[in-house]
């Protein structure tokens, strides 16, 4: 069983010499320790950070997920980084795009997993990455104004790499997993890096230069909510069932939910989606 001893230590040196993009993780920041990897990224950006800076860390203090939760982040073990994107359509094609990039980052974590590993994860919409039903990893997109009229993203990805199944909180232990349990070896995060920032790289550029329903098409394919019964946990409290039927336009979740009048169809933009079997 993996161990935190498994895990080399990330250097700049061993993750550069692995790099195969133009940008992405060219301007890079190794750090030991740090609370978060997105608020570090994000002040490099409001400084001017191009595009493709990357920022990684061996632990993080107060890591975070989507809807404000905590994310687990033992140092040594596993792989935290965030990169900044500049690189934006017109302002009209924003609000979308802005909408499709988180799922198109988790789209390049699966693969990039895949690529290492051998493993072929599924997507939880909108951007958990699971093997099976255990979840390995997951993603937090923010954006901000980093100047008059510019907008600049950050994508946060947390994965668990090489922490042994018993070393996770109690609370986790049954619906989290990482690559060394699901493979039995350790996995070597630079190279694992190193292909999570050429597929992140290939997202970025087909976002701006390929149709964005085919790119949702890909996503799709992967994403194992799609025809599945889900709860959903709106952030107003309310809670809705139904079937998880197709996506929307802009990456929504379209739900279908039985009533008096037939079917009808909500469109969740945020939501805590829960399968049920």
């Amino acid at each position: 069983m993996a161990s935190p001893t498994d895990s080399r230590p990330l250097t700049k040196e061993a993750i550069q010499a692995l790099l195969q993009t133009n940008t992405f993780g060219r301007t890079l920041h190794v750090l030991q320790e740090t609370a978060s990897t997105n608020g570090d990224a994000m002040t490099l950006a409001q400084q001017g950070a191009e595009d493709g800076t990357v920022v990684v860390a061996e632990r993080q203090t107060a890591g975070k997920g989507r809807l404000g939760r905590r994310w687990y982040s033992p140092p040594g073990d596993n792989l935290y980084c965030s990169v900044i994107l500049r690189r934006m359509p017109t302002p009209v094609e924003l609000p979308r795009w802005l909408s499709v990039v988180p799922l198109m980052a988790a789209v390049a974590v699966a693969r990039a997993v895949q690529t290492v590993t051998g493993l072929k994860p599924s997507l939880k919409w909108p951007n958990d990455i699971l093997v099976g039903d255990r979840k390995l990893g997951g993603l937090l997109c923010e954006s901000s104004l980093a100047g008059p009229h510019k907008t600049v993203v950050v994508i946060g990805i947390g994965l668990n790499v090489n922490t042994a199944r018993e070393n996770f909180p109690e609370e986790l232990r049954e619906i989290a997993t990482s690559l060394a349990s699901e493979t039995g070896r350790p996995v070597d995060r630079a190279s694992l890096l190193a292909s999570l920032l050429s597929e992140l790289e290939t997202y970025a550029e087909a976002l701006l230069t390929q149709p964005l329903d085919r790119l949702l098409s890909g996503y799709a394919r992967l994403c194992s909510t799609l025809g599945r019964r889900v709860r959903v946990h709106m952030a107003d409290g309310t809670v809705v069932e139904g079937l998880a039927e197709s996506l929307a336009p802009d990456g929504s979740l379209r739900i279908a939910r039985e009533s008096a009048s037939g079917k009808d169809l909500l469109e969740v933009r945020t939501g805590d989606i829960i399968h049920l079997r």
